[in-house]
């Protein structure tokens, strides 16, 4: 017996319903049974019993699943009173994303796709910036980590320039520009905050690798 339950990692997280992969779960380095980096996200949540939790962005829904499932793991170990995904005294999981088919497509805008039935998240159709100031209270890091309490932590993802300059296309994803992140997080100022990168990319690597996680953590 694992830690992890892999049957329901395959059929909720990695997968749709143990049907179609959930896109772009390969960037994360994930497969059908393995997390990638997004156990990297559930352990901070996790550990630090994070419950106002924002996804700028996300093609197949795969790291708010995350979110979601990580607060809800919570709620079952006895942190919160109530248990379920959302609605709850566990907190909240926000997902921003336009659907403009901006640097990827999303499968889950209809109300009635697998991921928005299972996992309910508060779903927002605007621009990020848009809606950092509809819901919210420039430029996706500026503006969200001005509202971010101490200890507050944003991660980034498609941050490892190694991955990115080694960047093979693939169907469906022809176009992709993956560049923005990778130079973006040079830029942090780290008098403001902790910064820890994880990477793993390896060329001919025998297994599948992340596109680069990057914590940024508000001191």
């Amino acid at each position: 017996m694992t830690i992890l339950n892999h049957e329901y990692i395959k059929k909720h997280i990695t997968t749709n319903n143990g049907k179609e992969d959930v896109p772009y779960r390969w960037s994360h380095g994930a497969t059908d049974k393995h997390l990638g980096d997004g156990i990297l996200i559930y352990s901070l949540i996790q550990f630090f019993k994070f419950k106002s939790l924002v996804c700028l962005g996300s093609g197949g829904g795969f790291i708010p699943r995350i979110m979601s499932q990580a607060r809800f793991d919570l709620s079952e170990q006895g942190f919160y009173k109530e248990v379920g995904m959302e609605w709850g005294d566990n907190g909240s999981t926000y997902v921003v994303d336009a659907c403009n088919k901006f640097n990827g497509v999303v499968d889950w805008e209809k109300e009635d796709s697998f991921f928005r039935k299972h996992f309910n998240p508060k779903f927002i159709k605007q621009t990020t910036e848009k809606a950092y100031y509809d819901f919210f209270v420039k430029q996706d890091f500026n503006l969200y980590s001005k509202i971010m309490n101490k200890g507050g932590i944003i991660t980034i993802h498609d941050t490892d320039k190694n991955y990115v300059d080694n960047f093979v296309e693939i169907e469906n994803h022809k176009g992709d520009d993956l560049s923005g992140p990778s130079e973006f997080v040079k830029t942090i100022d780290k008098r403001k905050f902790e910064v820890i990168n994880f990477f793993n990319y390896k060329e001919k690597s025998e297994h599948p690798t992340s596109s680069g996680l990057t914590i940024v953590r508000k001191k």
